[in-house]
């Protein structure tokens, strides 16, 4: 991460913490809106197939948390624990899964997510965003030194992740996303333009985080 990332008086005392609250829901900014579990059934995804692209529709389950504040010497981040997953309509086998936390720190107003999926992959992306803001954009490129994307051999060799971004976009009745991941496919001549987009509706509420009062969840 380079110093033009976060305020240069935080490398004068790299070990003193700041006060945090305990209630990570009141301080989450633009994250504020996603806590609790959603589900949306109407998702479309678009990827490539060896006869050129193919669209299919989806259906998902997001899961957003508080978690206790988080500091790093100086750094205080307020964040969500998320569970993301996915499966064709009238099917039961997972089509995408992935795990991660959404921050915000409000010193920088900036958002970090960070993703894992079972397909031995990683990825952290950030980007700014006023504390009240409605829409947002995250985004990750390969080889970046602080929002950037690690991939396992054959993966990286047959669907090269070049760069991945998200916006969400927080609606009076819930919250919309599009995503679009550019892979360099093996045998392909040109970049290609994976896609998903879905809206949700919330379900049901989680509980706080453990110093606002809520079980603590191994």
């Amino acid at each position: 991460m380079t110093q033009s990332l976060f305020p240069p008086q935080y490398l004068e005392d790299v070990f003193t913490e700041p006060d945090a609250s305990p209630d990570t829901a009141a301080h989450l900014g633009p994250l504020a809106p996603l806590i609790g579990v959603w589900e949306g059934v109407a998702g479309v995804d678009t990827h490539p197939q060896a006869d050129g692209p193919e669209t299919e529709k989806y259906v998902e389950r997001w899961t957003f948390e508080p978690t206790d504040p988080q500091t790093n010497g100086p750094q205080l981040l307020y964040g969500l624990r998320y569970h993301q997953h996915v499966h064709k309509p009238a099917e039961v086998e997972t089509f995408h899964d992935q795990v991660g936390y959404l921050l915000w720190e409000p010193a920088t107003e900036r958002v970090v997510m960070t993703l894992a999926i079972p397909r031995a992959q990683v990825a952290m992306a950030g980007g700014l965003a006023a504390a009240d803001a409605r829409v947002f954009t995250l985004r990750a490129e390969v080889g970046d030194a602080a929002f950037g994307i690690v991939t396992g051999p054959f993966l990286d060799a047959a669907f090269h992740t070049t760069s991945w971004e998200i916006t969400f976009r927080i609606l009076d009745d819930g919250f919309a996303y599009l995503q679009t991941t550019m892979l360099e496919v093996h045998g392909q001549p040109e970049p290609f333009a994976h896609t998903d987009a879905n809206r949700l509706t919330r379900v049901c509420d989680v509980p706080p985080n453990p110093l606002a009062g809520g079980p603590s969840v191994p």
